[in-house]
């Protein structure tokens, strides 16, 4: 199920007001450019940023979410109707042979079980055709960026156009290790005094399990990168599906 913050009503639309600053998808598109991506799979695709700077672009996109509501906006923007919207994730998908399949943000770190990585991972390779490529991003555990995700650094008041300030906040309920998961909850105070809290859960995964992993599945991993907008903090991962598996 996907976090209210994205499926519910009054705060998926807050969520590219809340969170303007999208300089962590010049990663994406510049990847995409770098293989002359022609068609892309945008898995989490959210409130469609990314898929519609690519569909700009003339590139051909499927966005998949499991939450309706952030759907629902990415529907609403200009250029929407050059991508195709499915409501689902990436074991549910149609017959794909894309050029490359992306999953930006915490989208890679959503997946709490091995079982359920290892299932998205498949959906992403049957969906690419042979020789394409997934990138994704994901937080170095060492870094321990939890630590920074309290009420105190985190709270921010956004004034939203016909609607008026809100205020958010985070807070982390719980850690545990062996896997490493991380429990937060995302506070978002309206102007009418309601404060509609979302909670999440995060895996942060060594770079030993993420090789093992994506090995599994069939990938190569091709280059291990710096995140440009979080240097030191996060992995950006690019491999592929082999032309060949013979």
């Amino acid at each position: 199920m996907p976090d209210s913050v994205f499926d519910d009503p009054r705060l998926a639309p807050l969520y590219d007001i809340l969170d303007p600053d999208r300089s962590d998808l010049d990663t994406y598109l510049a990847i995409a450019d770098e293989i002359g991506a022609r068609s892309v799979l945008d898995v989490g695709c959210g409130t469609g940023t990314l898929g519609i700077l690519l569909a700009e672009r003339g590139i051909e996109v499927t966005g998949v979410d499991p939450a309706g509501a952030s759907l629902d906006v990415a529907r609403s923007k200009p250029y929407a109707e050059r991508v195709t919207w499915i409501h689902g994730d990436a074991t549910t998908l149609p017959p794909l042979q894309v050029d490359l399949a992306t999953m930006t943000a915490n989208v890679a770190q959503v997946f709490l079980t091995d079982e359920d990585w290892a299932a998205t991972l498949a959906g992403v390779y049957a969906a690419l055709r042979p020789g394409g490529h997934l990138v994704f991003e994901t937080r170095v555990p060492a870094v321990r960026a939890w630590e920074g995700w309290t009420p105190e650094r985190t709270r921010a008041t956004t004034d939203v156009p016909g609607l008026g300030p809100v205020t958010e906040w985070m807070e982390v309920t719980d850690v545990r290790e062996d896997p490493l998961l991380v429990s937060f909850t995302a506070h978002n105070e309206f102007p009418d005094g309601e404060d509609v809290v979302s909670t999440s859960t995060l895996r942060f995964r060594s770079r030993e399990e993420l090789d093992a992993s994506l090995g599994r599945a069939g990938f190569d991993v091709r280059e291990v990168r710096d995140a440009p907008d979080r240097p030191g903090r996060e992995w950006v991962y690019l491999a592929h599906r082999p032309l060949s598996t013979a």
